[in-house]
This record gives C-alpha cells, sequence and structure tokens, in this order.
C-alpha cells in the first residue's frame, strides 16, 4: 500500500512532465483503435450490403466471375433463360426470377462526365427485380418499363444533381444505349459508394448481354418453413446437371462477396496498424527519456527512501506503477480518440464519394481491450530500465550526488552491442546486392533493416558525441557562447540526446527510404519507357475497364494515324513440353505490337511469333520449364477452343514493361476464340504520321470524349502520370509516418522541458552572471535543433542505405535505375531543423520566464 501510495503521489505531482508522454501514447492507442474501429465498421457495412441484397439461393454459370472481376469479353458470363422455368419447378421455391447485372459498364450524363465513383466502388447496371427491394426502395418516379427509361440509385442522384427526366447514356461492351430517368432508388442499406442504374428486363438482356433469352443469375426465394441449404439441394435436383451451375445460399453468396473485399480491406487494416506500430516504438523512446529523467531529478528523493528502509524491489515497483498509470491515463484517452478518429475518417471517405453510415459504426469489444493493453504493456516495458536504475540507487551515493551515477562498464558493453548489431545489419544489406532472386533478397533486406535500426539506436549514445560535435562545429559555432553553451548541453547526456534523436530517425529513415525507392522505380520506369516505347499514343482505362468496340472504332477512324495496335489477354492453361500445366495469361496483339514496344529476343524471331499457329514465351517461363524454340505448347484458351501453338521466341524478362509476356497474334486467338468471346483491348496503341503528332493527339482526345472512362496519353502524359501515382501512395505514406514524426517532436519537447527543470540552479547561476532572457532562450533552441538535426542526419543515412539496397531488388525485376531524390532528402534535413525551433518554443519560453533568485535557491 505505500508503494501504491508513493506512486500516485509522485505521479500527481509530476503530472504536467508526464503530460506529453501520455499524449504518445493517446496517439499511438487512438491510431491502433481508431484503425480497428474504421475496418470493422466497413466490414459491418458490406456485411449487411451483401446480406440484404443475397437472394435465399441463387443460380448463376460455373464461370462466373468473382465479384469485382471484368469479364474478359466484357459481358458478364450468362446462363440461357430456360433455368428459370426448371428452378421454378423445385420443391420448396416459392419465387423464382431472372437477373441481369454488370459490372462491365460506364454511365455518363448528357456532358460526357462519367457518373461513376472515383474511390473505386464499381458501377453496376442490371434490371429492376423484386430482389432489389431487399435493399432499396423507389423513392420518387416509377421503375423503367421500357428502353428508353432507367433509374438510378439516390446517392448518384445527389452527388451528381441528377433528377427525373434527365437524360444518361451506359456504354457497355454491346452498344451504348441513352435513356431518361423515370425513377430514383434509394437504398435502405448503407452504400458505400457505388453508382447504380436499373433498366427493364429485356432492355438490360439485350444491352448488358446481348442477347434476348439470357441472365446472369436466378434469384430463389424460400416457401415458409423451408432453409436455404434445403432449397439449395432441391434446385441442384431439379437442374438435374447441378455441375453446370453455380449454386449459392445467401450466406455462402454474402460470404463470396465479403472474401473479395476482405483482402482489400485487411491490406489496408495490416498497413494502417503497421503505421501505429511505429508510432509506438517512437513513443517508447519518449517514455524511457521522460523516466529516466524523473529518476535523475528524484536521485536525493529515492535514496532518502532507500535510508529509510524501502527495498530496491519497492523502488523499482514505485516507477513501474508510475508508468502503470501513465499507460492507463493514456490509453483511455487514446480508445475515445481512437473512436473520434474513426468517425472522422468515415467522414473523410464521405467526402470523396465513399459513403459510410455512422449508424453502422462498430466497436466490438476487443478494440478497447487492445488499446488498452497494448498501451499499458508497451507503457511498463518502456519504463523497466529506468525503474532498474531507480532501483540501483544506494542510500549513500543518492546523498552525495544530484543524480544517478554513470555506469561505464554498461556504456562500455551497450557500444559494443551496437556496433556488433549495425555491423551484422550492414552485412544483410550487402547480401541483398548480391543476390540472383528477389524473394532471396528480400530476406537478406529484412533483417539488415531490422538489425541496423537496432543497432543505430544501442550506439546512438556514442554517435551523439561525434555527429553533435560535427553539427556544432558547422551549425553552433556561428552563434559564439551561446552556440556553444547549447553544444554542451546537447552533450551532457549523450544516452539522453541518442533517445531523443533515435525517435526522429525512425520516422525520417523510413521517409528516406521510400523516397529512394519511390524516385528509382520512377527513374527506372521512364527510362525503360524511352528505351522500349515506339508508339505516339497510348489509349487506356485506369480502372482496368477494357476498350469497348465503339470506342475502338473511334481510334481507328481517328485522321493522321500511321496505324492503331490492338492489344488483348486472354486467360487460358497452358500444357508444356515438360508435360507441366500452368494457369496463365496469353496476350494477343497485332503483327505492328513489336514497332510499339521493342522487346529484346533471347532466342527465335518475335515477329515470327504473331505468324499462324505461333506464340512466344518469356525467359524466366521457357527456363522454368526447359521450353526452346520450335517447341509446342497447348494452349486450352478459357474463352474458346484449344490450340497447339509452336514457340517461335523467347523474349528477355530483363524489363520492367510486359515482363513475362506470352505474344500471339489475334488472328491466331481469333481461330480458337470466337467474335463473342473474344475479349475486347486492354490498351490500344497509336502512332500518328510524321509531322502530324499534335493534330492526332487533339484528334484522338476529341474522338473518345464520349467515352470519359478512357485516357489519351502520349508518352510525356503516361510518364508524368506513374509519377503522380507513385508520388500520391508516397503521400500517402508520408501522411501516416507524420504520425511517428509528431510523436518525435513530442519527445523533443519533453526532453527539453524536463532538463530545464533539471537545470533550474544552473540556469539562475548563467541569468545572475549576466546571461539575457534572450540568449538563454536562444541557446535552448540552439540545444533542440542541433539534437533534431542529429536524429535527421541518422534517419535519413540509414533511410538512403536502406532505399538503396531495396532498389537492388527492385533491379531484378526491370527496374534497374537508382535515383537518389536530393531534393526531398535536403528538404526533410532542413525542416527537421524548424522542427527542432518549434519544438523549443515552450520550453525556451518558460526558462526564459524563471526568476533569477528562485532558480539559484532550487536545490539542485
Amino acid at each position: 500500500m505505500t508503494v501504491w501510495k508513493t506512486s500516485v503521489r509522485n505521479f500527481l505531482a509530476h503530472k504536467g512532465r508526464m503530460a506529453l508522454s501520455a499524449v504518445a501514447v493517446l496517439l499511438s492507442v487512438a491510431f491502433v483503435c481508431g484503425t480497428l474501429v474504421f475496418t470493422d465498421t466497413m466490414n459491418t457495412t458490406f456485411d449487411k450490403l451483401f446480406a440484404a441484397t443475397s437472394a435465399d439461393v441463387t443460380v448463376g454459370p460455373k464461370a462466373a466471375e468473382a465479384a469485382g472481376d471484368m469479364p474478359e469479353s466484357g459481358r458478364p458470363e450468362s446462363l440461357p433463360a430456360s433455368v428459370l422455368a426448371e428452378v421454378e419447378k423445385a420443391d420448396g421455391v416459392k419465387d423464382a426470377e431472372g437477373g441481369v447485372s454488370s459490372m462491365s459498364v460506364t454511365v455518363v450524363d448528357r456532358n460526357d462526365e462519367n457518373m461513376g465513383s472515383e474511390t473505386g466502388a464499381p458501377t453496376i447496371a442490371g434490371n429492376w427485380t423484386r430482389n432489389e427491394l431487399r435493399s432499396m426502395e423507389i423513392a420518387s418516379g416509377h421503375a423503367p418499363r421500357g428502353p428508353t427509361e432507367v433509374m438510378v440509385d439516390a446517392d448518384t442522384a445527389e452527388k451528381h444533381h441528377l433528377k427525373i427526366g434527365d437524360e444518361l447514356r451506359t456504354i457497355a461492351a454491346t452498344g451504348d444505349i441513352t435513356a431518361k430517368i423515370s425513377g430514383i432508388a434509394a437504398f435502405t442499406v448503407t452504400n458505400p459508394g457505388a453508382a447504380v442504374v436499373f433498366f427493364d428486363t429485356a432492355t438490360a438482356q439485350r444491352t448488358l448481354l446481348g442477347a434476348p433469352d439470357v441472365f446472369t443469375h436466378v434469384n430463389v426465394t424460400a416457401r415458409p418453413g423451408v432453409d436455404d441449404t434445403r432449397l439449395k439441394e432441391n434446385v441442384a435436383a431439379a437442374l438435374g446437371d447441378a455441375g453446370a451451375y453455380k449454386l449459392r445460399t445467401q450466406k455462402e453468396a454474402a460470404d463470396a462477396d465479403k472474401d473479395s473485399m476482405g483482402s482489400f480491406l485487411d491490406v489496408m487494416k495490416y498497413a494502417m496498424l503497421g503505421f501505429a506500430g511505429i508510432a509506438f516504438l517512437v513513443g517508447v523512446f519518449l517514455i524511457v527519456n521522460t523516466f529516466s529523467m524523473l529518476v535523475a531529478q528524484r536521485t536525493r528523493e529515492i535514496g532518502l527512501m532507500r535510508a529509510i528502509g524501502s527495498s530496491r524491489k519497492q523502488v523499482n515497483r514505485s516507477v513501474l506503477v508510475e508508468a502503470v498509470l501513465l499507460g492507463v491515463v493514456g490509453s483511455a484517452l487514446g480508445v475515445a480518440a481512437g473512436i473520434g478518429l474513426a468517425v472522422g475518417l468515415m467522414k473523410a471517405m464521405g467526402a470523396v464519394g465513399m459513403e459510410l453510415s455512422t449508424n453502422d459504426l462498430t466497436v466490438a469489444w476487443t478494440t478497447p481491450v487492445t488499446g488498452l493493453v497494448l498501451g499499458i504493456v508497451v507503457t511498463v516495458l518502456a519504463a523497466y530500465i529506468p525503474a532498474r536504475r531507480a532501483g540501483k540507487v544506494s542510500p549513500m551515493a543518492a546523498l552525495r550526488d544530484a543524480g544517478t551515477p554513470a555506469d561505464a562498464k554498461s556504456g562500455r558493453v551497450r557500444a559494443a552491442l551496437g556496433l556488433v548489431l549495425t555491423g551484422a545489419g550492414a552485412a544483410g544489406l550487402w547480401a541483398t546486392t548480391r543476390v540472383d532472386e528477389a524473394s532471396e533478397g528480400s530476406l537478406y533486406l529484412g533483417l539488415g533493416v531490422l538489425l541496423t535500426l537496432i543497432g543505430f539506436i544501442v550506439i546512438g549514445p556514442l554517435l551523439a558525441g561525434a555527429v553533435v560535435r560535427a553539427l556544432g562545429a558547422v551549425v553552433l559555432r556561428l552563434f559564439g557562447p551561446v552556440g556553444r553553451l547549447a553544444e554542451r548541453n546537447a552533450l551532457r547526456n549523450p544516452r539522453r540526446t541518442g533517445a531523443t534523436g533515435a525517435a526522429l530517425m525512425v520516422g525520417l529513415a523510413l521517409v528516406a527510404c521510400l523516397s529512394v525507392v519511390g524516385s528509382s522505380m520512377v527513374a527506372s520506369a521512364t527510362d525503360e519507357l524511352d528505351k522500349s516505347v515506339g508508339t505516339d499514343f497510348i489509349v487506356q482505362s485506369n480502372a482496368g475497364q477494357l476498350v469497348v468496340p465503339q470506342a475502338a472504332d473511334a481510334v481507328e477512324k481517328v485522321p493522321g494515324l500511321e496505324r492503331v495496335t490492338h492489344y488483348k489477354v486472354l486467360g487460358a492453361k497452358l500444357t508444356n513440353p515438360d508435360g507441366s500445366t500452368e494457369d496463365e495469361y496469353v496476350t494477343a496483339a497485332d503483327p505492328t505490337y513489336p514497332k510499339d514496344l521493342r522487346r529484346e529476343t533471347v532466342d527465335g524471331d518475335l515477329a515470327k511469333a504473331y505468324g499462324e499457329r505461333a506464340m512466344s514465351v518469356g525467359s524466366d517461363y521457357a527456363a522454368l520449364h526447359k521450353i526452346e524454340v520450335g517447341d509446342e505448347i497447348t494452349v486450352a484458351f478459357r474463352a474458346g477452343k484449344t490450340a497447339k501453338l509452336t514457340v517461335a521466341a523467347i523474349t528477355s524478362d530483363d524489363t520492367s514493361v510486359d515482363q513475362g509476356a506470352m505474344y500471339t497474334s489475334i488472328a491466331t486467338a481469333g481461330t480458337y476464340v470466337s467474335d463473342d468471346r473474344m475479349p475486347g483491348d486492354m490498351i490500344m496503341f497509336a502512332t500518328a504520321e510524321d509531322g502530324k503528332e499534335k493534330e492526332a493527339y487533339a484528334a484522338l482526345k476529341t474522338a473518345l470524349a464520349p467515352y470519359p472512362q478512357y485516357k489519351v496519353q502520349n508518352q510525356a502524359d503516361f510518364k508524368q502520370d506513374l509519377k503522380d501515382q507513385v508520388g500520391q501512395l508516397l503521400n500517402i505514406v508520408y501522411g501516416l509516418l507524420a504520425l511517428a514524426i509528431v510523436v518525435a517532436v513530442l519527445g523533443v519537447v519533453n526532453t527539453l522541458a524536463l532538463s530545464v527543470v533539471e537545470r533550474t540552479r544552473e540556469i539562475g547561476l548563467m541569468r545572475a552572471i549576466g546571461l539575457s532572457r534572450r540568449q538563454l532562450r536562444r541557446m535552448i533552441r540552439l540545444e533542440s535543433v542541433v539534437i533534431a538535426l542529429f536524429g535527421a542526419l541518422l534517419g535519413l543515412g540509414l533511410g538512403m542505405g536502406w532505399g538503396t539496397s531495396a532498389q537492388k531488388l527492385l533491379a531484378l525485376e526491370g527496374l534497374g535505375v537508382l535515383e537518389i531524390p536530393w531534393p526531398t532528402i535536403l528538404t526533410v534535413f532542413v525542416a527537421s531543423a524548424f522542427v527542432g525551433l518549434f519544438a523549443a518554443l515552450v520550453p525556451a519560453f518558460r526558462a526564459g520566464r524563471m526568476n533569477v533568485l528562485n532558480a539559484i535557491a532550487t536545490d539542485g
């Protein structure tokens, strides 16, 4: 009980000094809990949506695509309308109706503006059925009654200011259809952002499937008392050859849809939790520093406690109880802040088009428990070393000395351990650059990153002396005696300086590493494009949609073009000469494609691969299956018949463009795949006649204006788009890393604040002998700047080492250009100085306001 009372009293007495450490715990726990609540809410939203939209039993074609997959032909797989009649005869069936649904569509208004979501959510077109009433209701107007009418969902109507009577054009592989809005249907469950349009059944069949007597699925409703499993068995029996169809109960359909979304949500969840882990790691340095300094400041108090009978265990336990209190307070506030963060994320997603209702806010009991346990455990572990150090204070040493005695032996052991870890990590990074397989190198890279990070953290105090002196000679000496005082203050406790700098080092190392990797990827891809791409223009969809025939025809008719190349991708099962089989994709292109993309050939003649019944394979695939030019491969096209094709060329896979691609001609593919099953173009290439590049570019854009889902890019556009995509990804990562950097800044603030308290008497004496308030504040600011620059130097140096090693692995995948983004590196370094200045504002202000006589009288 005495230990508890003492710990609580000390915690309350130093609550101001604990505040920033509590904020660090709060932020880290909030990020973890916010991530868990946000992803759980998304899961709840999709679970409700999928459960509401699934019939009791759904019958679909066996070869139906997974949710989100684009069909090769641009038209969904279908089943004959006769299946509906057979299903209706099954026992236990109350009702059955044929459904049509396609995500291979684009919906535009009369100004050719895309009505689809900008967040990646699909645009869905189908027929209005009774099954839709499970999740929607007609808010105004009426359901479509013919080919000139269409119904749209209320969210899309509100977002794009659509009303009844407005005209919409739906673009599908089978053609365009223009219709006026006859009704608006509102979701009764949360719609995460999909744009949905409905036609009458006959129009949907003709427009989306290209035939009047087919459906994409049949929705079956059970009679009262018949469960879904029994109904599924009865329907299967009625169909006879049930193996030709895919039958799913409501739960099975919802689970399948959930699984298709689950991988995306899991990636997002674990990526965000990873950044929260980084913030926790940075917070550890803050907590260690806080307790180390508090223990040092209470050395005399601890010595007195030991003198009157407190044991080492009691002193140790007292400090750890304070850590538990800090963890409980910070974690509890963090859990509450995390729920608020999740709500904020939901609002932010709504602003960009992904609607998530707070009615679905999901806070599982595991979320606050996880936040509390994680926050408390991390805080206690961080405080363990200072607690042990406090327990080692002897009564006599404490009464004689104002601080804890330095342990020279432990310092030497730490330095030796740090050097060993850093050396082992450097060896791992060096090994990364010497491997021949990226998979093997990734293990060395991970080991090298981990060991060098730990090594730099351990060796930080040893590096602090040398680096701070070097920085002092360049930066601080310009400020005369005040600068030298700042340098000596930073060097006074290398362990503290090392820990504070390490907090910044972690975040900035990741920033530097990712900057090097991102810049190298862009530079490599740009270099590859310059060497390989021989066409002027590229037409494609960023959303992965195939080029519909009417858009392809528009490209073909553009004046001023020397050639147009079609590029299609077909799924197939390959049986190789060694007897092995592989599911692969075969690229079918026009014979002009080798002019559009120059590929290095290892063996054979690539032009011959576009001949009759011929193909090419990549060098990696050929080596794996011991394939040589002249060998025959059996190609069973997923959308057609089986062919035997002769290998006419083997292309080099030492490239980042079309790596591993297998080529054949569209004519050859057309021999085995019927026109109605032939995929649309994934990409189209166009080359202008000499001197007509500008005119052709403008004409292409004009021709494709009615099809906003496609972009026309010249090589400069394509490079800029690539750069922008990488830049956007890096900006998201930097934004997430900002949490760790904010916690690191709090660490600098806390270190300086506690350092000012620790040096109260010294500051009073300096003021008494003539140091002005302005000089005092400058000294503290300069000390903060040099600590921040120390952390930045370590972090940027370490990160560039990691990035350079990672680029060597990218080189094995064809991205062979290393580019160090010096402007970014220098900007981050200079920004670190401003971070140091910002962190010192409050401590410097408080130091400047100290009463000189009271400061001198302080027992320090």
